[in-house]
């Protein structure tokens, strides 16, 4: 498999090798038979791939590259766009996925017949799935062009290569998983913010409750929604979401302004669902390309604090039905687009800014939503639920109104609530207490209040002169009695962790010989690799049912793993599930760090942005190696700085060269450390707890001041 058109740069070329780019920098000044550059600047500049890797064959430095790495290497530098090059993988792996024998009998050929019969197949498969630039007879005609256009075959032929190693990693893989790991990589290289997994799927459960006497006129026996929109769809990981529900199949439709997000929006989720998938490009606001459709939800987590919304140009469009948004209110904008989409009693879910529940240029608007019983939920999350993560972002919960309950409530949860007195709320609750308070509500017009984290208030009390939806200002304080037993239990264990961490913090030992060999020989990970005594593993976006995520946030705060991945019950052969005894470190953010596995973690998916180094325990110490990688001085040599973050080559760490029985002596005292730092990180953890439990205690009344 190979691509004559791709490029490549030095820092391509060191992965190939396995080394560091000053080493190719050197290689191009040294040997005079170096490839010469065909593109990119002088600073960076660009060469062939295949001149690249005939010249480290020659040389014999040419590391063996996984298939899913030469592919990725393929779309990254094709020589159109990597969105294009996506684009063209994506079709072909439909292709693929629904009529896997034609692939065979076009791909039996040359690539120039690939090229010639190619573009007439893919018309029929993307035209069937896709549409033909027409939605559904319910949904309406876009008013754009379909999102993806099938490539004629001479934009397919300098892709031949690409599109036979995306197949044959199809192959291996299948056709879903392959595509989910290269949209994976083309997002990380464009750092598009987008919905995690499980937020998704929580507002997709959001979208599926029942609704009865408290809400708008259900009769209770509705089931998944048939037809499910996302106005701002981004890559589709909401309408992912909503096709993943153990249900019958939805027909989705999606819009997104970045033409490319919308067609490959539309591949990914044509490749998860047998439904109908429609997605259209353009300004949802400006141009709507499903201006007729009603579906049963909406989905969506719009753009925050946009200003060119299409204020000046919207002042009278109908979907303004509770209030013309302010220049400043661009996500009431959404959310009333969101209304005018629905059926009646249909259901919206938005994520919003924080912001938007309190900032007086939108009063009046979140007057008249609360007044007509179309805003029915505002749900806080933690902060870090998505981007931005510095912020604690809500849930908007509305309904299409039909007749207006006698009695309006709001209901307010804040999933975070007591976080200062008791453990952090990790994502298992936040789901667990949303959908909880949520159904409930839902189908009874009610909610058994918990002080500090759910109730339901009267509308009338909300419409003050700022309608501030903010759950917090409306929940009493989460405090009560029994949260000073609890300050005492945490006082209790504060003072066991810290003699514990008295005991385990280290002395010198004077008098005893130091270890043998810190200043001898050493080796490199690179090293150790090709000689087979560690094996290196990069961890990814795969998921297996049932299976934690450790992410590179767990390894950095020495947690337990807490991730979350997407699953479509397909399984992942190339998912890397941890073992006791591997050494994993974060590639990015350059703080020092590796951990050795133990049993808490051990079984858990390997996240993205670590990469698992698994030694022969016949060879290596896991903690002796754990040990010297976290050296500052070896992690600064292995470490490069692109813009604002530092990366690091782990296949650069030094490892002195020493005998197994002088590797478990510096591998025992690494582990003492390792006791150490845990426990000086709970009593850090428990010492806040109580000064945060102690504050509010005092501040809502429940412990005296003496």
């Amino acid at each position: 498999m190979q691509d004559n058109a791709t490029e490549v740069t030095a820092a391509d070329i060191a992965r190939l090798a396995g080394v560091g780019r000053a080493a190719v920098s050197n290689w191009r000044r040294r040997h005079a038979d170096f490839p010469k550059p065909v593109g990119g600047t002088e600073s960076s500049p660009a060469f062939l791939l295949a001149d690249v890797e005939e010249w480290l064959r020659r040389q014999g430095k040419l590391v063996e590259v996984p298939l899913r790495e030469r592919v990725w290497q393929q779309v990254s530098g094709h020589p159109e766009s990597p969105a294009a090059a996506l684009v063209q993988a994506g079709c072909v792996l439909l292709l693929v996925h629904e009529r896997p024998t034609r692939w065979l009998e076009i791909a039996a050929g040359s690539d120039e017949r690939l090229a010639a019969l190619l573009p007439a197949d893919l018309e029929q498969t993307i035209t069937r799935r896709l549409g033909g630039g027409q939605a559904s007879a319910e949904a309406g005609p876009p008013s754009g062009p379909r999102a993806v256009r099938v490539p004629t075959g001479p934009e397919l032929l300098p892709s031949a290569a690409l599109l036979r190693g995306v197949a044959e990693l199809a192959a291996e893989s299948g056709p879903r998983q392959t595509y989910e790991f290269l949209l994976d990589r083309f997002v990380d290289l464009r750092h598009h913010a987008l919905t995690p997994p499980d937020l998704a799927g929580l507002m997709a459960d959001l979208a599926e409750a029942v609704p009865g006497p408290g809400g708008d006129g259900g009769d209770g026996d509705r089931t998944s929604p048939r037809v499910v929109l996302d106005p701002a769809c981004g890559t589709g990981a909401l309408l992912r979401a909503a096709a993943s529900r153990p249900c019958p199949e939805p027909e989705l439709l999606g819009q997104d302004s970045a033409p490319a997000l919308a067609a490959l929006a539309a591949l990914r989720l044509a490749l998860h669902t047998p439904g109908p998938v429609r997605t259209a490009p353009g300004d949802t606001l400006r141009a709507d390309a499903f201006s007729t459709a009603r579906a049963d939800a909406v989905l969506c987590h719009p753009p925050f604090n946009e200003r060119n919304w299409g204020h000046e140009d919207l002042a009278y469009d109908p979907r303004w039905e509770y209030g013309f948004p302010a220049r400043t209110e661009s996500e009431l904008a959404w959310v009333q687009h969101a209304l005018a989409r629905l059926k009646d009693t249909g259901t919206a879910v938005l994520l919003m800014p924080p912001a938007a529940a309190s900032r007086r240029s939108g009063r009046r608007i979140r007057a008249d939503l609360l007044r007509r019983g179309a805003l029915r939920a505002v749900i806080a999350l933690p902060a870090g639920s998505a981007p931005p993560h510095s912020l604690p972002l809500h849930l908007w919960v509305l309904r299409r109104p039909g007749v207006a309950p006698a009695q309006p409530r709001l209901l307010l949860v804040d999933t975070a609530a007591g976080a200062g007195s008791r453990p952090e709320t990790d994502r298992g609750d936040v789901r667990e207490i949303a959908l909880n308070a949520w159904r409930s509500f839902d189908r009874a017009g009610d909610v058994t209040e918990e002080p500090g984290r759910v109730r339901a208030v009267p509308v009338i009390d909300l419409l003050d002169d700022d309608v501030d939806l903010t759950p917090a200002r409306h929940l009493p304080p989460p405090v009560t009695a029994q949260d000073t037993e609890q300050l005492t239990a945490v006082r209790e264990r504060l003072g066991d962790t810290l003699r514990r961490t008295a005991e385990l913090a280290p002395l010198p030992a004077p008098g005893e010989e130091p270890a043998p060999g810190v200043g001898g020989p050493v080796t490199t990970v690179g090293e150790l690799v090709r000689g087979g005594v560690l094996t290196l593993l990069l961890g990814g976006t795969g998921g297996r049912r049932g299976l934690p995520v450790l992410t590179d946030h767990d390894v950095l705060a020495g947690t337990a793993p807490s991730g979350a991945l997407p699953d479509d019950g397909t399984g992942d052969e190339h998912t890397v599930v941890t073992r006791a005894g591997d050494v994993v470190l974060p590639v990015l953010g350059g703080e020092p760090v590796a951990r050795v596995v133990d049993d808490e973690a051990a079984g858990a998916v390997l996240g993205r942005n670590l990469v698992l180094l698994r030694p022969d325990p016949d060879t290596l110490d896991p903690w002796f190696l754990a040990g010297f990688l976290r050296g500052t001085a070896n992690q600064r040599r292995a470490s490069s700085f692109a813009s604002t973050a530092t990366r690091l080559d782990v296949r650069r760490l030094r490892v002195p060269r020493l005998p197994l029985e002088d590797q478990r002596r510096y591998g025992d005292r690494f582990r003492a450390l390792d006791e150490f730092e845990a426990a000086l990180r709970q009593a850090a953890a428990l010492g806040a707890r109580l000064v945060r439990g102690t504050y509010d205690a005092l501040t809502d009344g429940v412990m005296p001041p003496v």
